[in-house]
């Protein structure tokens, strides 16, 4: 069976083997293991996945990969094809006998928005592993004062640590993108660096990072005073990707206060 990719589902496939033996001797699976990939394509991770697994379950979008996979790993009893999105799809229900390991090669167009869908699921996962656009996972690891720290950094720090472990080029896939890919490795915190609440801390860093170019001073100045952001030893006349997440909490405290 032969698919051909489709642009709408941001389909561009995994074909080089030392790439995947690399990224799944990263993943370093164990055999009493639940696994989760999210868009096996067409089977290139999978079947090395189910070599060192316990059990594995795909999730896959595209109807005709499903029916692909389905043909390919008929008599593999470990593996189990869900067909749907994983945008909406309920990771706790795989979850009932321990933490899952979640790994995919996610397309670019939705792999933020998906990130977040998953730490919604962080406390019945151990760790993931996701093949990104370069570009998110630079903003994703970057630390504050970076070029590349923003909104995406912070929030993602709230629920994980975060790892690039190497870079993969458009010559690895098919079709080739245009873009340069990493893999990156995130591992929720059993319990958060932080205790104000997601919501919280979401608005006060969105409203900060609004206009990169402005001081605290300006872009808080809807939610906060400059004397209530001087009051917990913040300069508001500092910018927002100068601050730590712990910085971010501080005055996200103000609002709960």
């Amino acid at each position: 069976m032969s698919h051909q990719p489709r642009k709408r589902f941001g389909q561009n496939f995994l074909v080089d083997e030392r790439v995947v033996y690399a990224i799944v001797s990263a993943i370093s699976p164990r055999n009493d293991e639940h696994l989760v990939e999210i868009g096996p394509g067409q089977g290139a991770l999978t079947h090395r996945l189910l070599r060192e697994c316990a059990q594995l379950d795909v999730i896959e979008l595209d109807r005709d990969l499903v029916g692909l996979l389905q043909h390919k790993f008929a008599n593999e009893e470990r593996l189990h094809i869900h067909a749907g999105d994983a945008m909406k799809f309920d990771y706790a229900t795989l979850a009932q006998a321990g933490p899952l390991r979640v790994i995919g090669n996610l397309p670019y167009n939705i792999s933020t928005p998906l990130l977040f869908h998953l730490f919604e699921y962080s406390h019945v996962i151990k760790d993931m592993h996701f093949m990104l656009q370069k570009e998110v996972v630079d903003r994703l690891c970057a630390q504050a004062g970076d070029k590349d720290y923003g909104r995406l950094s912070v929030m993602a720090s709230y629920y994980c640590t975060m790892e690039s472990l190497l870079d993969v080029y458009p010559e690895s896939f098919n079709p080739q993108p245009k873009i340069i890919s990493s893999v990156v490795r995130l591992i929720p915190h059993r319990q958060k660096p932080i205790a104000v609440p997601h919501e919280v801390l979401n608005r006060v860093v969105v409203a900060a990072f609004s206009q990169r170019r402005k001081t605290l001073r300006n872009s808080l100045s809807t939610l906060l005073s400059a004397d209530e952001i001087a009051s917990v030893g913040i300069e508001p006349g500092e910018r927002a990707e100068r601050l730590s997440l712990e910085e971010f909490a501080k005055l996200s405290e103000l609002l709960i206060n």
